[in-house]
């Protein structure tokens, strides 16, 4: 699996202070993954009490990163009382 990032997606990661390794460690081992807006999906993952949230498009085997946020896990998850 390939994995890109937008223009946006770099600078949200850096001004977030998020490594490339755990966002690509969400997109290859989720928690969950849901589809979001725009035919985009969202990669889920638990991360120290905190749901790290990667928004994404696939394209053949190349994932692209449009940005990536943390969030309460209770807002998001569908059943966040299993993590």
């Amino acid at each position: 699996m390939k994995i890109i990032y937008t223009d946006y997606a770099e600078d949200t990661i850096k001004d977030r202070k998020f490594s490339k390794e755990i966002i690509e460690d969400a997109l290859k081992n989720p928690d969950e993954i849901i589809k979001g807006k725009r035919n985009r999906k969202i990669a889920h993952k638990i991360i120290e009490n905190k749901l790290l949230r990667v928004v994404f498009e696939e394209d053949a085997k190349t994932y692209i990163v449009i940005t990536a946020y943390y969030a309460e896990p209770k807002r998001y998850m569908k059943n966040e009382n299993q993590f």
